[in-house]
């Protein structure tokens, strides 16, 4: 039995403008992986890809050791993306109508349940909801099937800080259960830095980088420190200039406030180590 829920080898696919570049990483099962990066770097592509809906030009994609194009994979797998598919006219008992003869794992009970936590009504159409009311329900649907492995593409976009901690609350939930697996895009870097185990960053159509979301706050730092200073270029992975001084990215910041002590050594964020990555100058450091 793979000790991973997903694995992507490789994968690329080539558009006009762009290209996904030998893109690998995996997502463990168990934990919940979060995917970042700017717009247009790649993530709602790789993810149409995992799910079938692109054909991919090379590469490799497995879930649950399986080929992704296994139809029993597309059963097992739940997927919300940023806006809610349903029509306008459904209400949320219509949707259980369609999706219940989708589904043979279709849960009646635990749907209601759902509906009733986050407070949706049966009878009224989606049209008449709010955009929050309209993730909760693209949620509550993927989960009343019983996935193994939840796929979430900018869920939360656009939602207040509320609704943002009820739909985190949920994937917590869902995780309780040790087969279960998340993966999930967004570029709000502090929803992840919530509730991820790893962080993958895409940028460009290339991984920058896989790795356990606490090394990366733990041991990252930022290095601010006068222009006329100078720093190694192997102490550092990218560095950026603002107007009066120099600022580095490290990956030991312990290391590097006992090499640089007249310099400021602070933590990193998830958004910092992000912004980094894509504004910084790649050119010096390792």
């Amino acid at each position: 039995m793979s000790e991973n829920s997903v694995v992507v080898r490789g994968l690329c696919k080539q558009f006009d403008g762009f290209a996904l570049d030998h893109v690998s990483f995996q997502v463990p099962k168990g934990r919940i992986v979060g995917f970042i990066g700017e717009n247009g770097a790649g993530k709602s592509t790789t993810i149409n890809l995992i799910l079938n809906e692109l054909k991919k030009d090379g590469g490799e994609i497995e879930i649950f050791g399986r080929d992704h194009t296994d139809a029993a994979v597309k059963r097992e797998t739940g997927v919300v993306f940023d806006q809610c598919s349903f029509p306008e006219v459904f209400t949320a008992r219509d949707v259980e109508r369609m999706l219940s003869g989708i589904y043979p794992s279709w849960d009646g009970k635990l749907y209601q349940a759902y509906l009733e936590r986050f407070g949706l009504p049966l009878q009224r159409a989606v049209k008449h909801f709010s955009k929050g009311m309209k993730m909760k329900l693209s949620i509550t649907c993927a989960l009343a099937h019983r996935p193994r492995l939840l796929i979430l593409d900018e869920a939360t976009a656009g939602l207040d800080p509320v609704i943002r901690d009820e739909i985190l609350d949920i994937l917590l939930d869902f995780m309780q259960d040790e087969e279960h697996a998340v993966f999930f895009s967004s570029h709000i870097t502090s929803d992840i830095q919530k509730i991820a185990d790893y962080v993958v960053l895409i940028h460009q159509g290339k991984i920058v980088f896989e790795e356990e979301k606490d090394v990366l706050l733990d041991r990252y730092g930022v290095l601010r420190c006068g222009k006329s200073m100078a720093v190694e270029p192997s102490d550092y992975i990218v560095r950026r200039e603002t107007g009066v001084s120099m600022e580095y990215l490290v990956k030991d910041r312990q290391a590097a406030e006992r090499k640089y002590p007249k310099a400021v050594a602070d933590s990193a964020s998830l958004e910092d180590i992000m912004l980094f990555y894509i504004k910084g100058d790649m050119s010096c450091g390792d």
